[in-house]
């Protein structure tokens, strides 16, 4: 399965294609449908999948993640709970929806959750091997090599993948997979408005849960006077229990959303073919339309 964070892939088209390279007839931008079309394309083609799922926020920025940590996100906030996504994106969202529709491959949120969430869920509900697709690093926590789950990491997009096993995640940030979320935690994470412990980075937040385990086995170490705590960190972790201590659900992805139902199996010819010509003639699309049903035949 390949189990797809659409608004990454999205809002990675959006910024990847230029506006004027991909227009409408009347100069209507649709660069973020064409780009994301062709990045399914390509994985289809490249991943061999035989199931397909899409990811959506359905909920960007959850109540109960903000209560916890109400830095979160908040940066990002355009207006009232709103996030800033610019307008000529913003109106090509819908029309990217209809596509996936008319073609057969389902895209879904669950309000109250964020489109990790659905992924998270996926990872663990669906028979592997299941291949997450995303340009959010949070993810790599799903990784899990005894299960099957990877991580395909398109930080430098769909034709650069990095295809994260345990090994690829240890290499690169010196936890294992399962730590991830409370190396997150900890480090913080100033795109999502983590603060993180202050004065601990990279390394010594690796060190740390390589030496004592997760967030919660470190704070219970902080209580024990043999631990061997350099007495500077010590104090920088004992002055940051609460925060830890709210952070790290905000950092773990939920595993136990409730999905609607849904059939994820690949779809090999468009499940509404006149709806996706419409589609494709409306909004200048032809050519991309072309190479993802094509790439879907095999």
């Amino acid at each position: 399965m390949l189990a797809v964070d659409a608004a990454s892939l999205y809002f990675r088209a959006f910024h990847g294609v230029p506006e004027k390279a991909a227009r409408t007839s009347a100069g209507e931008p649709v660069n973020a449908i064409r780009g994301f079309m062709d990045m399914i394309a390509q994985l289809v083609r490249t991943r061999q999948p035989d199931r397909l799922v899409c990811a959506l926020d359905a909920s960007w920025r959850p109540a109960w993640r903000v209560e916890l940590v109400p830095s979160y996100k908040k940066h990002r906030v355009a207006h009232g709970d709103v996030e800033v996504v610019p307008p000529a994106l913003e109106k090509q969202i819908p029309v990217l929806l209809e596509v996936l529709a008319a073609v057969g491959i389902p895209a879904f949120g669950v309000d109250g959750y964020e489109a990790d969430d659905v992924l998270g869920t996926l990872a663990v509900t669906q028979p592997a091997p299941v291949e997450v697709v995303s340009g959010d690093r949070d993810l790599f926590q799903l990784v899990d090599d005894e299960r099957g789950t990877r991580l395909l990491y398109c930080g430098r997009g769909v034709a650069k993948l990095e295809d994260a096993d345990n090994a690829l995640v240890e290499k690169k940030y010196g936890v294992p997979a399962r730590w991830y979320a409370d190396f997150a935690a900890m480090r913080g994470d100033a795109s999502d408005g983590l603060p993180g412990v202050a004065g601990v980075g990279e390394k010594t937040a690796a060190r740390l849960i390589m030496r004592y385990g997760g967030v919660e086995q470190i704070l219970a170490a902080l209580d024990d006077p043999e631990a061997g705590f350099a007495p500077g960190v010590r104090t920088k972790l004992d002055a940051s229990r609460d925060y830890l201590a709210r952070a790290l659900p905000v950092c773990k992805v939920a595993l136990d959303v409730k999905l609607p139902a849904f059939d994820p199996a690949l779809p090999r010819a468009p499940k509404n073919p006149d709806a996706l010509l419409a589609l494709a003639e409306r909004w200048n699309l032809a050519s991309s339309a072309k190479r993802l049903v094509d790439a879907l035949a095999g």
